[in-house]
């Protein structure tokens, strides 16, 4: 078994060193980097004009670091009389640790269904919803919260970027090493990827490697473009990805 983590640094790095640890070959190569968004510097004024009680959704780590250092020079850099939300345990464990705030996430599941499935996210007529994420993205938390009362604030904390690679001679590269276990993390990388192999090494090999996703959504867009044999971590950690891949 060869494993191809495509999951962006430093993430990816640390899933590959771990599964090397436990005697598996494992590669890495990252289709998307991060810069700050265009939204950043705004961050510490839109805070600052949301109300006792109002909600903050942090959407991924990469928008917990980077607002963050944004607030760096706030005093108290998260403020205490705001309702947090992560949208999944290990966004929410980061935001937790950063701002020392209590934060609400769903305990099993990293999607906007589970986390819009919270009993406190039911009634949230009159509130502001502060949504922290990257560029682009899912709509669903912000439409469904719009239709329960509440009005959306997005900030872009952060922007994912393209890597590019010369498809035919990277698919050549991988078929060499073997690799026939696939780790994808994102839609948008998943798409990336299937498009960046060519015709000849994506039937004969790209969708028969066995591919690891982090949701049944992702799973669905999966076997749509073609793959036969499809796991899904239970979470988006590297924890979870390593149980699934052992």
């Amino acid at each position: 078994m060869t494993i191809l983590v495509t999951r962006p640094s430093p993430s990816g790095e640390q899933l590959v060193s771990r599964l090397r640890q436990l005697g598996l070959a494992a590669y890495h190569a990252p289709l998307i980097e991060f810069a700050p968004g265009r939204d950043v510097a705004t961050l510490p004024a839109r805070l600052a004009a949301c109300v006792p009680g109002d909600l903050v959704f942090a959407l991924s780590q990469h928008a917990v670091d980077y607002a963050h250092h944004a607030l760096a020079a706030c005093s108290p850099p998260w403020r205490a009389d705001l309702h947090y939300y992560a949208i999944g345990r290990t966004t929410g464990l980061k935001l937790h640790t950063l701002s020392g705030r209590p934060v609400s996430y769903p305990p099993d599941s990293e999607t906007s269904e589970t986390l819009l499935c919270l009993p406190d996210l039911q009634q949230v007529s009159g509130k502001r919803a502060l949504i922290l994420r990257g560029n682009g993205g899912r709509e669903l938390l912000a439409e469904t919260l719009a239709a329960r009362g509440a009005t959306i604030d997005y900030c872009e904390c952060y922007q994912r970027r393209a890597i590019h690679y010369d498809g035919s001679e990277q698919s050549a590269h991988w078929h060499r090493l073997g690799v026939n276990r696939l780790v994808v993390t994102s839609g948008e990388m998943l798409q990336q990827l299937y498009n960046l192999v060519p015709d000849y090494y994506r039937t004969s090999w790209l969708l028969r490697c066995n591919l690891i996703v982090v949701s049944e959504r992702l799973a669905t867009l999966a076997r749509q473009l073609g793959w036969q044999s499809v796991g899904v971590a239970d979470n988006a950690d590297n924890d979870a990805l390593i149980r699934a891949l052992r």
